[in-house]
C-alpha cells in the first residue's frame, strides 16, 4: 500500500498508510490519547479526527485542554443542544450556534417561551442523545442541494444563509448528528460520547443577526465538560464573578447608574465614581506627558464630509447615530477621534523635522451598538476613549 509521510509538533516523521486518519494516528500513539483527542490541524487546516489523509502533511491533535479542543467540544455541545430542542420541540427553527469563550450558545426561534423547568428538561435530553454516542459525520452538497434540504426541513434561517453565499460557492457542509443535521463548516469531535456534563446557564432574548428589525429569537447559553470537577469548578467560579459584577457593585458602592428612559447604553457617574474616573484619568495624563506625548481636545461633531472621507460613511455606517442638520449642513455625532486630529495635523506646515508627534486624547464618542449587546460598562454607546496617534516617518 502506498505510503504517507506525517511530521508530527515535535519535528519527527513517521510513515502511515494512504488513506489512515488522525483518530487512527492517535490509536497508534496511545489508547488514551484516541479517547482524549477531539480534533485535528492537517497542515494548518482544523478538520474531523476522521478526515482521511492522502499526501504527505503535518499534523497536530488537540484535546480538550487546548483553547482549539474546547471550541470544537463547545461548537459540537451546540448542536447536540439544538437536537435535543428539536427532539422536544419539533416546531423549532435554528438561527446560528457558535462556540463561544466560555461555552456555546444557539438562537432559537419557537413559539413557546422557554422556562429555567424547559433548561433541565433540555440538558436531561442532550445527557440521552450524548450516551448514545452518534458520530458526527460530515456531507458535502453543493448549494443547489443545501437549499433544497432546509426547504424540505422548513428552516428559513439557513436558507438564507445559503442563500447569501458567493455564487462561486462549489461546497456546502452539514454534518449529521444521529436524526439532526445542521448547516455547518466543522470541524467536530468524533461522536457525542465525548460531552458527559452539561448545564445549560440562561436564555435571554436576541434578534437574528443582531438586527432589531428582525425576528425576536431566543438564545439559550450552555457549557459542557468531559469531567464533572471541570463543570463544579467552573459554576463555583461563576457563583464567586456574579458577587464582583461590576453592575452590582456599581450601585453597592454608588459610583454609577445607567437611565433607560434617556438613552440605553448611556453612563451617569455618580461622585463616587467620577473621584475614581478623574484618578484614572490623572494617571493616564501623567504617563502619557512622561512619554512624550501631547494632550488634544476635538470636537463632539463633524459634518457628513468629514466622515464621508475618513470612511467612516461607507464603512462604518451602522454604527452610527443618525445625521442632525444644523444650518442646512448635515452633522454627525464622532464615532471615534481620528478625522480630527487629522484635521489638527493638516492645519500648518510641517516638516520631517518635526517628526515624530505623539498626540492623544481622551475624546467621548459615541456607537450605535445593538440593544442586546449593551452590558453595563463594557458594552455601551457612550464612552470615552483612550485614543492616541502618532506621526512619524
Amino acid at each position: 500500500m502506498e505510503k504517507i509521510k506525517v511530521k508530527f509538533p515535535d519535528g519527527s516523521v513517521k510513515e502511515f498508510d494512504k488513506g489512515i486518519t488522525p483518530l487512527d494516528i492517535a490509536k497508534s500513539i496511545s489508547n488514551r490519547l484516541a479517547e482524549e483527542a477531539l480534533v485535528a490541524k492537517v497542515n494548518g487546516k482544523m478538520k474531523d479526527m476522521n478526515t482521511q489523509l492522502n499526501e504527505d502533511c503535518e499534523l497536530q491533535l488537540f484535546t480538550f485542554d487546548s483553547p482549539e479542543g474546547k471550541e470544537t467540544y463547545w461548537h459540537s455541545s451546540s448542536h447536540l443542544m439544538a437536537h435535543a430542542i428539536q427532539s422536544l420541540f419539533p416546531e423549532a427553527k435554528f438561527g446560528v450556534g457558535p462556540a463561544i469563550d466560555s461555552g456555546f450558545y444557539y438562537d432559537i426561534d419557537i413559539n413557546t417561551n422557554l422556562t429555567e423547568e424547559d433548561l433541565v428538561k433540555i440538558e436531561n435530553k442532550m445527557l440521552e442523545l450524548a450516551a448514545q454516542k452518534n458520530p458526527f459525520k460530515r456531507n458535502e452538497l453543493s448549494k443547489e442541494e443545501a437549499l433544497k434540504f432546509f426547504q424540505q426541513k422548513g428552516d428559513e434561517y439557513k436558507q438564507e444563509i445559503i442563500s447569501e453565499l458567493d455564487e462561486n460557492t462549489e461546497v456546502i457542509s452539514t454534518y449529521d448528528e444521529g436524526d439532526f443535521t445542521d448547516l455547518c463548516t466543522g470541524p467536530h469531535i468524533p461522536d457525542t460520547g465525548k460531552i458527559k456534563f452539561v448545564k445549560l446557564l440562561s436564555v435571554s432574548g436576541s434578534y437574528w443577526r443582531g438586527d432589531e428589525k428582525n425576528k425576536r429569537m431566543q438564545r439559550i447559553y450552555g457549557i459542557t465538560f468531559p469531567k464533572k470537577k471541570m463543570l463544579d469548578d467552573h459554576l463555583a467560579f461563576l457563583e464567586e464573578a456574579k458577587k464582583r459584577d461590576h453592575r452590582k457593585l456599581g450601585k453597592q458602592l454608588d459610583l454609577f447608574s445607567i437611565h433607560e428612559e434617556a438613552g440605553a447604553g448611556l453612563i451617569y457617574w455618580h461622585p463616587k465614581g467620577a473621584r475614581v474616573r478623574n484618578t484614572i484619568e490623572t494617571f493616564w495624563r501623567a504617563a502619557h506627558l512622561k512619554n512624550g506625548y501631547d494632550i488634544l481636545y476635538s470636537p463632539h461633531m463633524g459634518k457628513s464630509w468629514l466622515w464621508q472621507t475618513s470612511g467612516h460613511l461607507s464603512n462604518y455606517k451602522d454604527n452610527m447615530y443618525s445625521p442632525m442638520t444644523v444650518d442646512e449642513q448635515e452633522y454627525f455625532i464622532k464615532p471615534m477621534n481620528c478625522p480630527f486630529h487629522i484635521l489638527i495635523y493638516k492645519s500648518q506646515l510641517r516638516s520631517y523635522r518635526d517628526l515624530p508627534l505623539r498626540w492623544a486624547e481622551l475624546g467621548t464618542v459615541y456607537r450605535y451598538e445593538k440593544s442586546g449587546v449593551l452590558h453595563g460598562l463594557l458594552r455601551v454607546r457612550g464612552f470615552t476613549q483612550d485614543d492616541a496617534h502618532i506621526f512619524c516617518t
